[in-house]
């Protein structure tokens, strides 16, 4: 009896013991990986999921937006602005989105300029009092030329915050300086499509400013100057002093962060 006691003893504390050398065994790293670290895994294309976004403009009407109807129109889903010969400006127009203000974000924007178009999604912006139509603040530029597509500008204020391939720091004083760069602006311009559909993605967090275009990032500022910068305000598009031109966009959508 004693033997089968001591027996049994003795198969338990072997079955104990391969229980935690095979529970040991599992958690062993594999070979070149530490031990208790995860494996490794890389970034992936994102997907075309929209979650969070809202569309704000409805293809139909001008629900939700005001400015100057001798500018802006809906046509064929998209909303219009155009200035012809006879209705040329003396200051820059916009159309105001009244649905909200803009505060950290992202919005996804489909555009189309003529080639001597000039326009520009403004957002965090205010209305300039007296002046209908006009409007102060960050702007996503865009024109039909090779100059300023994609850069961050500031509408009646400290104008190019960076330019298309700069990565810029802007601090008191209203100064701004390139600290990095994004590529070459005329490799950059090579991604925008001339008299086509272009996508906008702004990403708008804080005191970043990013702005992409096609996939492509164009421009970006980080702003730490504390008397100028806002981190809330109005969202509108522009029609622009100087020749005729037409601008076209579509697909707008905002996804508060």
């Amino acid at each position: 009896m004693h033997i089968m006691k001591t027996t049994l003893k003795m198969s338990f504390l072997i079955t104990a013991l391969l229980g935690v050398a095979i529970r040991a065994d599992q958690q062993q790293a594999p070979a070149g990986q530490q031990p208790n670290r995860p494996a490794q895994s890389y970034p992936v294309p994102a997907s075309s999921d929209d979650a969070g976004f809202e569309p704000i403009f409805d293809g139909k009407t001008l629900k939700g937006w005001e400015g100057d109807p001798k500018y802006w129109r809906v046509e064929q889903g998209c909303l219009v602005g155009e200035v012809t010969p006879e209705t040329l400006l003396k200051q820059n127009s916009f159309i105001i989105w009244r649905g909200g203000v803009t505060r950290d974000f992202e919005l996804k924007v489909e555009y189309r300029v003529s080639a001597q178009g000039n326009s520009g999604i403004n957002y965090r912006s205010v209305e300039l009092p007296g002046q209908p139509w006009v409007m102060k603040g960050y702007q996503a530029d865009i024109e039909g030329q090779d100059r300023w597509t994609g850069q961050v500008y500031e509408e009646r204020g400290r104008t190019f915050m960076a330019l298309r391939g700069q990565v810029t720091h802007a601090t008191e004083g209203g100064k701004r300086e390139i600290i990095a760069t994004l590529g070459e602006a005329k490799e950059l311009q090579a991604w925008v499509k001339k008299e086509d559909w272009n996508q906008y993605h702004l990403i708008v967090r804080g005191n970043v400013l990013l702005h992409i275009l096609n996939g492509h990032i164009m421009s970006l500022v980080i702003d730490d100057d504390a008397k100028e910068r806002r981190f809330d305000g109005l969202l509108g598009v522009q029609v622009h002093v100087g020749p005729p031109m037409k601008i076209e966009y579509r697909n707008f959508r905002l996804k508060k962060l």
